[in-house]
């Protein structure tokens, strides 16, 4: 197994760990690779791993028994991946699974448990991500409720780009499609107003961004707010 050194890290909650807290936690440290689907989490089985992803694009989907799914939110190099387990909850009807392939530090629960249990800073930090993830999904209703298609889906690309770090990002229409909650036609409709404004490039199953400076003017106000706290309470890029 190949050592992992704190400098080498590329995941933003492992970053803002205290030195010590990193040491309690690097024993159980693997580097992983997530091919395109993998399932980090699957729904109401009990989570023995969280998966800290450090490249690649994780979404995290809600589905009903009548199978209607929609994606409720997406990770990157931003956070983890079985943050129910931060809540001492075994499992959770939702599902969690690769949509762009990436790699992650794979870290026990228990081992996990022992840091928030004896580091209450780290308890904090882990507490203050779990914030923003519950602030990110009421801009996801209040995105639904108040702004129009080409605005929401410009705040979805923003936040994909956000966690790839990548121009040219590897986004189907099917994956757009279950972002939004809408028809994969709709999807390509609101991609071509994009286009017009030369804001974004898409071909097959990619999505270029052209200009995010554009499409953070189309989004408006439905970006941004969950941005700026993530900043505030866990560190700048």
């Amino acid at each position: 197994m190949t050592m992992i050194v704190r400098t080498d890290i590329h995941n933003r909650l492992l970053q803002a760990l205290d030195p010590e807290a990193f040491d309690m936690l690097h024993s159980g440290m693997e580097r992983v690779e997530l091919p395109l689907r993998t399932v980090l989490v699957e729904s109401d089985q009990p989570t023995d791993h969280v998966f800290f992803l450090e490249s690649g694009l994780a979404s995290v989907v809600a589905r009903t028994v009548d199978d209607e799914a929609i994606e409720v939110g997406h990770v990157g190099w931003e956070g983890l991946c079985g943050t129910h387990r931060l809540l001492r909850l075994e499992t959770t009807p939702n599902r969690t699974f690769m949509q762009i392939e990436g790699h992650a530090i794979k870290i026990p629960v228990q081992l996990l448990y022992r840091l928030i249990e004896e580091d209450a800073r780290s308890r904090d930090l882990f507490l203050h991500y779990i914030h923003t993830c519950e602030l990110q999904l009421a801009h996801s209703a209040l995105a639904n409720g108040r702004y129009n298609m080409v605005e929401r889906l410009s705040r979805w690309l923003l936040m994909c780009h956000d966690r790839i770090r990548h121009d040219d990002m590897a986004l189907t229409h099917e994956f757009l499609s279950l972002m939004l909650g809408v028809r994969r036609s709709g999807v390509t409709d609101n991609l071509h107003i994009l286009e017009g404004m030369r804001a974004i490039k898409a071909t097959r199953g990619r999505i270029l961004i052209r200009d995010r400076a554009k499409l953070e003017e189309i989004a408006g106000g439905c970006y941004g707010s969950p941005e700026k706290e993530y900043d505030r309470l866990i560190g700048s890029r």
